[in-house]
C-alpha cells in the first residue's frame, strides 16, 4: 500500500524522526509534485559499508556515524534518501555540529569527468536549511570522495511518458561545460605519455596512500596517445572487465605503489601488451588512477630469408596469435626449412589468471639445429665437419603467483644428439673424446623444474629502477639414454639504478640509468658435454664468440651498462663484462675447453647503440675482448 506525501511534509517527519535533520524546507525543481513512497524499507546496497582491503581508508569505506533514515529508488521516479551526522567538509554545520546531506538517484549516463563511484546511482548534495537558501543550486561542482556521483546498473531513466518525473540529469550542466582539462585531447595524451611512461606517480604530488576513487583502463597508440585529433578515445579489443579484473588496485583502496608494480608484473605475464603505463588525475582530495595500456597486435606474420654455412638457404616463419581461445591465450609458431631439414618451435600459452585464481600453464614443442658451441675452436670431427648438436622436445608447465614471487612448475623432456653436417651421428671427436654422456651419440634428459621470480622493477615494460631475482632448480630423473642423474641451480639477479650524470632527469624513450645483472650457476651430478655451461657471446661476454671462454660445470657471470639518452628514440650504452668457469672446466666429460685452450675467464668492454622503432628495440654493441678481439652484435631487446 502506497502513499503520496508531499516533499514538504516528508521532509518534516524526516526531521522529526532524525532530531538533528535540521531542512526547514526544500524545493526541487526536478521533483515538482510528488514522491512515492512504499511499505517497508528499501535495501541498501551492503557493499557500501565493506572494507574490502585491509589498508583501505575507513573513514572513505565506510561512516559509521552516518544515520539512514530512508530509502527508496524508485523505477522512474527520482526518491530522497535523507542522511544526518555526516562529516563532509562542505556541508553546512547544523546545530550541534552535523551537516545534512541530500542524496538523490541519477541514471547511468556520461557526466564529462565528474566522477563515479559505480556501486550506487547517487548524487550528494549538501542540503542548506531554509535561512541560508530558498532551492539546491542547480549546479553540481567537484566535490571530495564523500560527495560524489556514484552509477550503478539498477536504476532506470524516468518515464518519458510523465513529464512531471524529469531526468535530473537536467541539472547538470553538459559534458562540454563540465570537463576539466585533463579531458582536452592534447591534455589527456599529455597524461598518458606521463614522465615517458615509465614511472607510477603524479605530476602533482606524492599520491602514496592517497583515496583512489577510481581505477581507469585507458587504450593508448604506440604513440602513447589516448585519443586521436578529433578527441575520440582510441578503442581496444580486449575487454576492460578483464583488465581491470587482473589488478590488484581497487576503487576504494589507498594508493600503493608496491600494488601497482604488481599489477604492471600481472599484465606483463598476460603477453597482451606491447606496454603499460599508469598515471594520476588529482580529483579533489582524491585521485584517479589510470592504466593506459598499449595492446600488442591481435597477430602477427614474420618472414625472411637466411644464408648459413650450417643449412645453407632458410626462409624461417613465424606466426602468433594473441586472441587464441579465452583470456589471453596465445599460439605461437616459429618453423624453418632449409635444405639440410625443419626446425621447428610451438607453444601455446595460457596465463594466470588473477581474477578467478587460475593457474596459468605451457605446452611447447621443439626442434632445433645448431652448431656447437662446446666442440669448436677447430677440433672437429673425424671427417673434417664442425659438430652440430639437434634438440628435439617438449615442456609442461603451470605458473601462479607465491606471495611476492610467481613460480613456475614444469616437466621437460629433451632428445640431445650429436652430428655431423648431413646429420649422421657422431659418437666422438677426431680427438677421440667423447661427445654425448652415454657415448652413443645421444642423450635423453627427463627433468623436474621449478623456478621462482621476485620482481620489483618499477615498471616491467620498462624499467628505471628495482631489481628482478630468479631462482630454479632442475633435478633429471634417470630415464632414457644415458641414464642421467644431476641437479641443476641457477640464479639471476639484475639491478636498476636511475642517475642523472648528463643532467637529464627523464627521457621519453631510453632514460638514464645503471644496470647491473649477476649469474652463477652449477650441475651436481652427471653433466653431459652438451649441457655444460658456455661463456662468452652476445648474451655473456661480448667481445667473444659464443663458448669461447669456456665450457663450465659452474660459472659467474657479471655485466655493468651505463645507458644515456641521445635522442627521442635513440640511447647509448657503454659495458663490461666478465665471465668465470671457477675452475671447472677440467669437470666437463672430454674436457672439451681443456683441449681446446679455453681461457676459463675472460672480460670486455665496449659502446652500443639502443634504437627504438615499430620493430621493437633494435640494439647493436661493438665489444672489446682482453684479448684485443673486436666483435659486433645485432640483435632486439636490452642485453639484460
Amino acid at each position: 500500500m502506497f502513499m503520496r506525501i508531499p516533499i514538504i511534509a516528508f521532509l518534516s517527519l524526516a526531521a522529526m524522526v532524525g532530531g538533528e535533520l535540521g531542512a526547514r524546507g526544500i524545493e526541487l525543481t526536478v521533483a515538482q509534485g510528488e514522491v512515492e513512497a512504499g511499505e517497508g524499507t528499501a535495501e541498501v546496497d551492503r557493499r557500501d559499508g565493506e572494507i574490502d582491503r585491509p589498508d583501505a581508508c575507513p573513514t572513505r569505506v565506510r561512516r559509521e556515524e552516518d544515520e539512514v533514515m530512508g530509502d527508496k529508488l524508485m523505477s522512474n521516479r527520482p526518491s530522497l534518501l535523507f542522511v544526518s551526522k555526516s562529516r563532509s567538509p562542505l556541508t553546512p554545520l547544523n546545530k550541534g555540529g552535523t551537516r545534512n546531506i541530500l542524496k538523490v538517484p541519477l541514471v547511468k549516463g556520461d557526466l564529462g569527468g565528474s566522477r563515479l563511484d559505480y556501486k550506487r546511482h547517487l548524487l550528494s548534495v549538501s542540503v542548506l536549511s531554509s535561512h541560508q537558501s530558498d532551492e539546491v543550486s542547480r549546479i553540481v561542482r567537484d566535490l571530495p570522495a564523500s560527495d560524489e556521483i556514484a552509477v550503478a546498473p539498477e536504476v532506470r531513466s524516468p518515464s518519458a511518458q510523465d513529464d512531471r518525473h524529469k531526468d535530473f540529469t537536467s541539472l547538470l550542466p553538459t559534458a562540454g561545460t563540465i570537463a576539466t582539462i585533463a579531458e582536452i585531447p592534447e591534455a589527456v595524451n599529455l597524461n598518458a605519455q606521463q614522465l615517458g611512461g615509465t614511472l607510477p606517480i603524479s605530476q602533482g604530488r606524492n599520491v602514496e596512500g592517497v583515496y583512489v576513487a577510481e581505477v581507469k583502463i585507458r587504450f593508448v597508440n604506440s604513440k602513447g596517445e589516448a585519443v586521436d585529433k578529433k578527441g575520440n578515445p582510441i578503442k581496444g579489443r580486449i575487454s576492460e572487465d578483464f583488465i581491470r579484473g587482473e589488478l590488484k588496485l581497487k576503487a576504494g583502496d589507498n594508493y600503493s605503489q608496491e600494488v601497482v608494480q604488481l599489477d604492471l608484473q600481472q599484465l606483463q605475464q598476460l603477453g597482451l601488451f606491447d606496454k603499460v603505463t599508469v598515471s594520476t588525475e588529482e580529483v579533489g582530495t582524491d585521485i584517479n588512477v589510470i592504466y593506459n595500456v598499449e595492446e600488442r597486435s591481435a597477430r602477427s606474420v614474420g618472414a625472411s630469408v637466411t644464408l648459413s654455412d650450417d643449412v645453407g638457404v632458410a626462409v624461417p616463419l613465424s606466426y602468433v596469435d594473441r586472441t587464441f581461445g579465452t583470456n589471453g591465450q596465445r599460439l605461437s609458431l616459429e618453423i624453418q626449412p632449409s635444405l639440410r631439414g625443419v626446425e621447428y618451435d610451438v607453444r601455446f600459452v595460457s596465463p594466470y589468471v588473477a581474477a578467478d585464481d587460475r593457474l596459468g600453464y605451457s605446452v611447447r614443442a621443439f626442434g632445433d639445429r645448431r652448431i656447437s658451441e662446446i666442440f669448436n675452436k677447430d677440433i672437429n670431427l673425424p671427417n673434417g665437419d664442425r659438430v652440430r648438436e639437434i634438440r628435439m622436445g617438449g615442456n609442461l608447465a603451470v605458473t601462479r603467483p607465491l606471495g611476492d614471487w610467481r613460480g613456475t612448475l614444469g616437466l621437460n623432456y629433451t632428445n640431445i644428439s650429436t652430428r655431423d653436417r648431413n646429420l649422421n651421428l657422431a659418437r666422438r671427436d677426431v680427438l677421440g673424446n667423447p661427445l654425448t654422456f652415454s657415448g652413443a651419440g645421444v642423450d635423453e634428459l627427463y627433468t623436474v623444474s621449478f623456478g621462482a621470480v621476485r620482481d620489483r622493477r618499477n615498471n616491467p615494460f620498462n624499467p628505471t629502477s628495482g631489481s628482478i631475482l630468479s631462482l630454479s632448480t632442475e633435478q633429471s630423473i634417470p630415464l632414457g639414454r644415458g641414464n642421467i642423474v644431476s641437479n641443476r641451480l641457477l640464479a639471476n639477479y639484475i639491478q636498476y639504478v636511475p642517475v642523472t650524470l648528463l643532467g637529464i632527469s627523464e627521457s621519453e624513450a631510453l632514460p638514464e640509468m645503471l644496470a647491473f645483472n649477476l649469474q652463477g650457476g652449477t650441475v651436481i651430478g652427471d653433466l653431459p658435454p652438451t649441457e655444460a655451461f658456455r661463456l662468452g657471446g652476445r648474451n655473456s661476454v661480448r667481445g667473444y664468440d659464443g663458448g669461447d671462454i669456456g665450457s663450465a660445470r659452474s660459472y659467474f657471470l657479471a655485466s655493468g651498462e651505463y645507458r644515456f639518452p641521445v635522442g627521442r628514440d635513440v640511447g647509448g650504452v657503454i659495458f663490461v663484462d666478465f665471465a668465470s668457469d671457477l675452475g671447472t672446466g677440467d669437470s666437463v666429460l672430454g674436457k672439451p675447453a681443456v683441449v681446446r685452450d679455453k681461457p676459463g675467464t675472460g672480460a670486455g668492454v665496449g659502446l652500443g647503440v639502443r634504437v627504438r622503432s615499430s620493430l621493437g628495440l633494435i640494439r647493436l654493441d661493438m665489444g672489446v675482448s682482453d684479448d684485443g678481439d673486436i666483435k659486433f652484435v645485432l640483435g632486439t631487446k636490452q642485453r639484460f
